[in-house]
């Protein structure tokens, strides 16, 4: 961020504090969850389930970073490090939609198109963005940047929304309202990071930096652990449909 935390009141500082460390609850909770729940559901839908893992062990490890590099701002240690979360979203975004194609189960074709494309296209649109990241706030490059790596994202949404609204046919009733609700919590979740990200663009002061590291701290917690829990509960109602049964 650039700021000594001398220019954040107690309230700003405790804000982002607590949604950092609510954060790593959230992440290591779903995680010790989906651990016990594993062998629920059919083994067709487990590398799905072991994706999530994959992706909150990963998140829990970058946020405990980041709450570190919160408070080492009390002291002036060392600014803040963005860094953390980009690193953090460019392995768990491609991970995180690579979970939602295979819990789906498609053909091996279908399956593989849809992961090549969208892991390419999130790689693209975090990679894109992080320049902007690091200029400086209400910087013409900021903006660039920003709108240039909106393009992989609304690409995303078309792959979602209109390539994956053809597979829906092929599933379960009790799975199809599941599987399109979460595609709008992907949607509404994912808003929250261009909101933030544009933020310092409007107030490039204390505010901004508190308002943008909330609302990413908020849309992690909507994208990864409530994210893997619905797969979770997609994995299990596709167990279901199968007539699966965990002792057998």
């Amino acid at each position: 961020m650039g700021n000594a935390i001398s220019a954040y009141s107690l309230n700003d500082f405790q804000l982002v504090y607590n949604l950092v460390s609510l954060a790593v609850a959230a992440m290591l909770g779903t995680f010790v969850f989906l651990i016990f729940q594993r062998r629920s559901v059919a083994p067709a839908y487990r590398t799905a389930i072991t994706i999530s893992m994959v992706v909150l062990f990963i998140a829990a490890y970058h946020y405990l970073r980041i709450f570190d590099s919160w408070v080492e701002q009390l002291d002036g240690v060392l600014p803040f490090n963005e860094g953390y979360r980009y690193v953090d979203w460019l392995i768990t975004v491609p991970l995180l939609l690579a979970e939602l194609v295979l819990v789906l189960r498609l053909d091996k074709g279908k399956t593989k198109s849809l992961i090549t494309r969208l892991a390419v296209a999130s790689i693209l649109m975090i990679a894109l963005g992080y320049p902007g990241e690091m200029s400086p706030n209400g910087s013409t490059a900021r903006i660039v940047w920003g709108i240039v790596s909106l393009i992989p994202f609304l690409y995303i949404l078309y792959v979602l929304f209109v390539e994956m609204t053809k597979s829906l046919d092929d599933q379960p009733a009790g799975i199809k309202p599941i599987v399109s609700g979460l595609r709008w919590i992907i949607l509404i979740t994912w808003s929250f990071y261009p909101i933030a990200y544009f933020i310092p663009v409007i107030d490039g002061g204390v505010t901004g930096d508190v308002i943008r590291q909330s609302g990413y701290s908020i849309a992690d917690i909507l994208a990864k652990p409530a994210f893997c829990l619905l797969v979770y509960l997609i994995a299990r109602r596709k167990s279901e449909a199968d007539n699966f049964s965990e002792a057998a």
